[in-house]
């Protein structure tokens, strides 16, 4: 009686949800049998982490799936409604504490009809209960509508056909040999394991952080340009001298204000990739995966570079300058708006090309938008804080070097570093098309010959159309460019082969920028040093059943920063490698891979969050089994299965630099799988 008590509440206080979840969609349709039989076919396409009931569960327990029809003579019933077994699930529910079968995922119902007149509208009701593992809803009135004529069959009135839906219930199997609920969590806890909230949480807040410092960084390079350095010593003049009606406080605090406004001004255009993100999970990672869209940075980068070099000036159209002018004459709170507005726009020669660089470095799944607001942030932090700064201490001014040569230098040191990236982006796009022209040593030599050059111009070897005639060279010249020099050889250091791995030597500072180094012309191979992988998950599971070993599945990108710099300096380690080389399978899947897939694994999918999506290549395919399979889609990520890949060994993990941290994860996945009850792999 207690239980029954306990379930009834649980009803009661859940009811509500009802009006405003809906996890089952159904779907309507029919197969003609014979000129007179029919079936009609009913699909329910269920949320991800809900379930739909069987109509066969025992009393005290869910309220089955029931289908009813309107009595006529214009049909009669063949039997009854026949449910697929495929999805169904026959176990514990922890609501009802008693053995229950259940969907997930999808389920199909067929009721044989056979007809007695011509034509007829055949009338009837679904009566279903859908539950997740924290609440039930009840669906009672669910009703549809059949219409037949002899010349044409049933069609379905007022609801979605099973024809028209793009949806494919079966796509899951076909593209990986498993549903989503196919993946059951191990039992045992392991005596030591990391957790993968908790870091997931401190590393994404870490990483919005050197975000954060790389675009304050940015915004600092960019104060040191002819197009923003004069105009502080101008501005806060104009502040502190007439801030209405000769108040020092007043012109003081408009000052603030407008440094506040220059912050507000970058912020805002992070905001459409916000709304990007929220319709599409994976646009983020499309969009810094592009092909095109990497080739098209590429001609940028080379095109602002240059720009820096002197050859020409970067300038919007002047019509935005005026307008924006105009607003400064309203006055008050918004002509100060304006007023940072303008010195957006009149800077962008010098700052459009800065920000390109965090653009297109930031546009990514690992943070998603939020790595973007947080580099503009800090961008913008950079630019404004000097006008407020100034205008408080407006002393201070005398501390400022003179404007000069050494401006135009900065300039084209930074044209030095546009030219350098801008064979990353070409780069992202030859990995992922496989094109195989800009391997590691292609890059390396490039970047060895640019920086070369910069240090050639540090020294005052090459010059540019508007630097100053190089009296002598100072000893902070001097310092910067025996830097520069140190790093040359650094970049030379990358063609040192690693006799272990029988690759080259990966360098820490180019993790992420340079090519993975088993790209290479002269030592070529497809998985990170050299280990045994797979990148088809089929094949991998396949063979992690023959051997009886663990899967570690890893979710990566050609154009992941953080997976390199895991697979290049975490993975090699001595206390790491041994799990590659004896304990694990490893299957590798590319989240960027643009290769296309075969006209079979063309599938229109359904997203996780709602709508469809195309699977066109290999990229598609392994991000859609990441986020439909595992709820997440940032790179890398890590999971550890039993051989069948049918129960996940403990939680996964996301980008795990600490190397007794990703230890305690493998040896976490070993002991969980030791403790899989016999006969399955012992």
């Amino acid at each position: 009686m207690k239980k029954l008590t306990t379930v009834l509440l649980f009803f009661i206080s859940l009811v509500s949800f009802s009006q405003i979840i809906n996890p089952v969609n159904w779907e309507f349709g029919s197969e003609k049998i014979s000129d007179t039989e029919y079936e009609l076919v009913f699909r329910a396409e269920i949320d991800f982490h809900w379930s739909l009931y069987s109509q066969f569960v025992e009393e005290g327990g869910p309220l089955p799936t029931i289908f009813s029809f309107e009595q006529s003579d214009a049909f009669e019933l063949v039997e009854t409604v026949v449910e697929s077994d495929s999805n169904k699930v026959t176990q514990l529910d922890p609501v009802f504490e008693m053995e229950v079968s259940k969907f997930y995922d999808s389920a199909v119902f067929k009721q044989r009809i056979r007809t007695t007149s011509p034509a007829f509208k055949l009338n009837g009701n679904i009566d279903y209960m859908t539950c997740d593992d924290s609440k039930c809803i009840y669906k009672p009135d669910n009703p549809f509508t059949f219409e037949y004529t002899s010349e044409s069959g049933f069609s379905i009135v007022g609801a979605t056909s099973i024809s028209n839906s793009q949806a494919s219930g079966n796509a899951n199997m076909a593209l990986y040999g498993m549903t989503q609920n196919a993946i059951q969590k191990a039992a045992t806890n392991c005596s030591v394991q990391t957790t993968s909230l908790s870091q997931d949480i401190q590393t994404s807040n870490n990483s919005l952080w050197q975000i954060f410092g790389l675009g304050f960084l940015g915004g600092l390079l960019a104060l040191l340009t002819p197009c923003v350095f004069p105009m502080i010593p101008l501005t806060v003049s104009f502040f502190t001298k007439k801030g209405g009606s000769g108040n020092d406080k007043s012109g003081i605090s408009k000052a603030i204000l407008y440094g506040f406004f220059i912050v507000l001004v970058y912020l805002v255009l992070s905001i459409p990739f916000h709304l990007l993100d929220s319709v599409n999970p994976d646009i983020l990672n499309e969009i810094s995966t592009n092909v095109w869209l990497n080739v098209f940075f590429f001609i940028i980068f080379i095109f602002f570079s240059f720009s820096f070099f002197g050859y020409y000036e970067l300038t919007l159209p002047s019509k935005w300058t005026n307008s924006t002018t105009r607003g400064e004459g309203i006055g008050g709170v918004l002509g100060i708006f304006f007023m940072a507005l303008t010195l957006s726009i009149v800077s962008f020669s010098c700052t459009g090309p800065i920000l390109g660089s965090l653009l297109a470095g930031s546009l990514s799944a690992e943070g998603g938008a939020w790595q973007l607001t947080a580099g503009m942030g800090g961008f913008g932090v950079a630019l404004g804080l000097p006008f407020a700064l100034f205008a408080m201490f407006p002393n201070m001014l005398k501390a400022l070097p003179k404007s000069g040569g050494w401006l135009n230098t900065t300039k084209v040191v930074l044209g030095f570093l546009e030219l350098a990236l801008a064979f990353k982006f070409l780069s992202n796009a030859d990995l992922v098309k496989h094109w195989g022209l800009i391997t590691i040593e292609v890059f390396l030599g490039i970047w060895i010959v640019v920086f070369a050059g910069l240090a050639l111009y540090i020294f005052g070897k090459l010059k540019f159309p508007h630097d100053s005639p190089l009296k002598k060279i100072s000893f902070f010249r001097i310092s910067s460019g025996v830097l520069v020099l140190a790093f040359v050889i650094y970049l030379a250091s990358g063609f040192r082969v690693n006799k272990e791995t029988e690759t080259f030597t990966p360098l820490t500072l180019l993790s992420g920028l340079a090519p993975p180094v088993g790209y290479s012309f002269l030592f070529p191979n497809d998985c990170p040093n050299n280990f045994d992988c797979f990148k088809d998950l089929k094949e991998g599971v396949a063979y992690a059943q023959k051997v009886n070993k663990p899967i570690l599945l890893d979710f990566t990108g050609y154009a992941c920063v953080n997976c390199r710099k895991m697979e290049e300096h975490v993975w090699p380690k001595s206390a790491i490698k041994s799990y590659f080389i004896n304990d694990y399978v490893l299957i590798s899947l590319y989240v960027d891979d643009k290769k296309e897939l075969p006209e079979a694994q063309k599938l229109t999918v359904n997203r996780l969050g709602g709508g469809t999506r195309v699977l066109e290549n290999y990229g598609h395919k392994w991000a859609h089994f990441q986020t439909q399979f595992f709820q997440s889609n940032s790179q890398p990520y890590y999971a550890l299965l039993s051989p069948d890949g049918k129960t996940l060994l403990n939680p996964p993990v996301g980008y795990t630099p600490d190397e007794q941290d990703y230890k305690s994860f493998l040896d976490c996945g070993l002991e969980a799988f030791e403790a899989l009850s016999p006969p399955n792999y012992k």
